[in-house]
């Protein structure tokens, strides 16, 4: 347990640190031209609710805090990105540890790219990345879809890697497409930010991500090899 813990909290916090530079540089200037088209919404959504309260009463809702542009929004991104890359290396950690075996930096990438496959890639084909101000389905309905996604493809790739029946493996196949012939729950047809936009952030927000399970993938398969030659208790 201890090797577990260590090396997904030194792996996690070294891939939250990588990913959040990388954001910084591609997505958050995407994320901060979406915002740009969703304040001109909102500002002319309360223009035309201005020229209703002339002559009906109207009640306005409250808006949802959010951090402040700059210091304050960068420090709450960095201390997300250091926790979801703590949790997907205690899962990627938990999984190599479970399945046994020698673990090294090659490996650990191996592990990484499949991780990168589960969590978002798979997802990613039917739900892709999507900026502020775009439309989306429900909420419920996508995290539902999202997580048989993910099951599925672990599954699937659990399947086709480690059993040698020929049978498992087209039960795998079969697994990992189930999701995508159901089909994603739909997003309505609209949006304030130009397709182009959406598009470029989709594709760098799964580029980011591959980049993010290789270097999580690598840094877990280094210190987990390091606690092995060193013998230290599991």
């Amino acid at each position: 347990m201890y090797k577990i813990l260590l090396t997904a909290l030194i792996a996690g916090l070294l891939s939250g640190v990588f990913v959040f530079g990388v954001q910084s540089v591609k997505l958050t200037p995407l994320i901060l031209q979406a915002e740009i088209y969703e304040n001109a919404e909102a500002q002319r959504k309360e223009a035309a609710e201005a020229t209703m309260a002339a002559s009906h009463q109207h009640e306005h809702e409250e808006e949802a805090w959010e951090p402040a542009n700059g210091f304050e929004r960068n420090a709450y991104r960095l201390l997300a990105d250091l926790g979801v890359g703590v949790g997907y290396a205690l899962i990627l950690v938990g999984a190599f540890t479970l399945q046994g075996g020698q673990m090294d930096t090659q490996r650990g990438i191996l592990w990484g790219l499949a991780g990168f496959g589960v969590f978002s890639l798979a997802p990613g084909f039917g739900l892709a990345p999507e900026l502020p101000a775009t439309m989306v389905a429900d909420l419920a309905e996508r995290q539902l879809w999202w997580l048989s996604a993910v099951v599925a493809t672990a599954g699937a790739l659990y399947l086709i890697v480690f059993k040698h029946s020929n049978i498992a493996k087209c039960c795998g196949v079969a697994l990992m497409t189930a999701p995508h012939i159901l089909g994603a729950p739909k997003s309505p047809v609209g949006g304030v930010v130009p397709p182009e936009l959406n598009a470029e952030f989709a594709a760098a927000s799964l580029a980011t991500m591959a980049l993010f399970w290789v270097v999580l993938g690598a840094a877990s398969g280094w210190f987990y090899n390091r606690q092995q030659a060193a013998k230290i208790p599991a």
